[in-house]
């Protein structure tokens, strides 16, 4: 049998919290191993207590969720935080994605959805709510454009975008494309510094936003 996938909710609202868990705990392979009810509650927890996977709420009181990400992944880059909201405001979308989420999830979340989003972070990929597909293809400014047209990217880079808005882990992704899983990494890197993204999943907003993916 596997190990389970530990998770932390953090979410300042328990009648949420408690919905949350009910859904989660049809997910066999999950065990919730606490629950936060704002940033620095969660900081607390999570210094004491591992977790692979942490669903973050944005907004809370004492501490944001933002905040609390930007901290937790400076003491624990290898954590795996999926930010869920009711809202689809740019400004704490690309704030979260910055701070370095793995995964965005619109509130009005099912079992399939959710199950989906942590399999696809604890493989190494990213994951985003449809809702957001307007944020990650919303139009460019002039100058990013202007930037834009001078990034060339590779045939086999375009084929590892696609493959990555897919959801695929870089282990997958060798597999796909027949080549190392270093090899993956190595071309992953390279996209990051084409791009100036500073993750997964701002690599794939960025590859979505420029029509270089097909979803």
């Amino acid at each position: 049998m596997e190990e389970a996938i530990k998770i932390i909710i953090v979410d300042d609202h328990e009648i949420f919290r408690n919905g949350l868990k009910m859904v989660l705990g049809k997910l066999p392979y999950v065990h919730i191993v606490g629950e936060a009810a704002n940033g620095q509650e969660f900081l607390d927890l999570i210094r004491t207590t591992p977790a692979d996977v942490v669903l973050m709420d944005i907004e809370m009181p004492v501490m944001s969720g933002i905040d609390a990400t930007a901290i937790a992944m400076k003491e624990n880059p290898g954590l795996k935080i999926i930010a869920l909201t009711m809202f689809n405001d740019d400004d704490y979308v690309q704030s979260m994605i910055d701070a370095g989420i793995r995964g965005f999830l619109i509130k009005n979340i099912n079992k399939d959805t959710l199950d989906k989003a942590i399999k696809t972070v604890m493989n190494g990929g990213a994951y985003y709510s449809e809702e957001l597909f307007n944020f990650f293809t919303k139009r460019v400014t002039t100058e990013e454009k202007h930037r834009d047209n001078e990034v060339k990217f590779t045939a086999r880079e375009k084929e590892i975008l696609q493959l990555l808005s897919e959801g695929l882990s870089n282990k997958q992704i060798a597999d796909v494309l027949y080549i190392s899983e270093r090899t993956v990494v190595g071309h992953k890197s390279n996209l990051l510094a084409k791009t100036g993204c500073k993750n997964a999943i701002s690599l794939l907003a960025y590859a979505i936003r420029h029509k270089l993916v097909i979803i």
